[in-house]
């Protein structure tokens, strides 16, 4: 295997892991990221449907699976994940210094 294909990277912060998901969801809601807080809720606060919720698994799955190899969001876990806070910390738990 050559070496560019596996690459090790150092673990995202937890700042980083934030704007990812904040980048992510400003695309997929089409609103501006500075719009997105991370205290905000999903539904209440984003009016994001479970769609948007799938969408945005898809894109983070596509986006850290380069970074942290077996990157998946369990479909049990996506239930618990009710604000941007909640998916910071679950992302950051598997793939930042969490790993």
């Amino acid at each position: 295997m050559p070496a560019e294909t596996h690459m090790e990277q150092s673990p995202m912060t937890r700042l980083e892991v934030f704007e990812l998901i904040r980048d992510r969801l400003s695309d997929i809601l089409e609103i501006e990221p500075d719009q997105i807080r991370e205290g905000d809720s999903f539904a209440d606060d984003l009016d994001a449907d479970s769609l948007a919720l799938i969408e945005l698994v898809e894109a983070l799955e596509e986006e850290l699976a380069e970074r942290t190899v077996g990157f998946r969001i369990e479909d049990e876990d996506l239930q618990d994940l009710k604000s941007v806070r909640d998916a910071v910390d679950y992302v950051y738990e598997k793939a930042g210094a969490g790993s």
